[in-house]
């Protein structure tokens, strides 16, 4: 697992910096900026992004890699200029005697700025201009948004501190927490990375696979105002068919954990047909026991633990609930089509699906993997 620090030069990553993500099993790649100038960096690799300097003048990749960043919800850390650079980015000097730098109440429940601040914190003079919704952190007298968090995944720091002893403490608890932030998400950067940057041509490259997403969706055989879930739902194309069998009072939502693909679902027109939201999908917002249909495709055996997936969709799903497992293209045609044979440990494999639904709750009823399309139907056990 890789993490890009950005830095002034090429004098290699900062001690507390390497400690910090070493310790979190990470690894630092080093980007210099001793020309000023930005290579380009592919987010789809990479599980962090520590930004200690930014480039100069701004106009050399510097705005480019923060925005994909913040599109792709890449865990960000911003330091000093580094942040000039995210605030700038995102909404389109003081000495030692100035105003002590403060958390604000929103700091208690952030997962980097926990803890008091130490006392000889200088606040960084220049005005900032944050975009609508950015939650300030930490602020000073005259000097507001020193530190700043974007959605969920980037934070900015503009305060600089006495270089004393409390304060390298401090910053190496921020550093020790970023770290272990990237290494939990890990998993799930990769997969919004990945998707992020396919999402707006996903649904003209795989507008054929549509007519079996409908035909597979069809075999739930849904009761009119049953709720049903699409959970990975891509651009949503099983939703008209799920909103064809639930009806006007029925309820369908679709699950996604990257927040481009269901941009990409609404500009397509799936919100006429339910719900879309950007989920964890072994972590649902919805009630136990409120779900008739979960209809999924290409996802469980893409999961890091589907055996927590399938027993978290069996906590939400009612006692009649249908599970379908799809995709429209078999184990053999898609194993094929990566140049390599059958792999007997294949989750979706029926002699390892088949232990693993009764493990988490579920009964297969009907087990189907054809040359054309790969189906799995189960129901709630007992």
């Amino acid at each position: 697992m890789v993490v890009v620090v950005v830095r002034q030069t090429s004098a290699g990553v900062p001690a507390a910096v390497g400690g910090a993500l070493g310790a979190a099993g990470l690894t630092a790649r080093l980007v210099p900026l001793d020309g000023g100038e930005l290579p380009p960096i592919d987010l789809g690799v990479v599980e962090g992004l520590i930004i200690l300097a930014a480039p100069h003048p701004a106009g050399t990749g510097g705005p480019t890699l923060v925005r994909d960043a913040l599109a792709a919800q890449v865990p960000v850390l911003a330091l000093g200029s580094g942040a000039e650079l995210l605030a700038e980015v995102a909404a389109t000097g003081s000495g030692p005697e100035g105003p002590a730098v403060e958390l604000t109440p929103a700091a208690s429940t952030d997962p980097l700025f926990a803890g008091p601040l130490p006392a000889a914190l200088r606040p960084h003079p220049a005005p900032a201009s944050l975009p609508p919704g950015a939650v300030v952190l930490a602020t000073a007298r005259d000097h507001p948004a020193q530190a700043f968090r974007l959605g969920g995944s980037a934070w900015g720091v503009r305060f600089a501190g006495a270089h004393d002893s409390e304060d390298e403490t401090w910053t190496g608890q921020l550093l020790f927490r970023f770290a272990e932030l990237v290494a939990s998400r890990a998993e799930h950067t990769s997969t919004r990375a990945f998707f992020t940057h396919r999402a707006d041509t996903w649904e003209e490259r795989f507008a054929y696979q549509t007519p079996a997403y409908e035909a597979a969706a069809s075999r739930m055989q849904l009761r009119p105002g049953a709720t049903a879930l699409d959970l990975g739902c891509g651009t949503g194309r099983a939703m008209p068919a799920l909103r064809e069998q639930v009806g006007a009072h029925g309820r369908v939502l679709g699950i996604d954990i990257t927040p481009a693909m269901l941009t990409a679902a609404a500009r397509h027109g799936r919100t006429r047909h339910g719900h879309l939201l950007a989920a964890d999908c072994t972590r649902l917002p919805v009630p136990h026991r409120s779900v008739h249909g979960i209809f999924s495709a290409g996802l469980l055996d893409h999961l890091p633990d589907p055996p927590t997936a399938l027993t978290e969709w069996a906590r939400v799903a009612a006692t009649d609930c249908v599970l379908l497992l799809f995709h429209p293209s078999g184990r053999a045609e898609r194993a094929a089509r990566h140049g390599r044979p059958l792999d007997p440990g294949d989750l979706l494999a029926e002699h390892n699906l088949r232990p693993a639904l009764e493990a988490t709750g579920w009964s297969l009823d009907e087990y189907e993997d054809a040359p054309g399309h790969f189906l799995a139907h189960a129901t709630l056990a007992g």
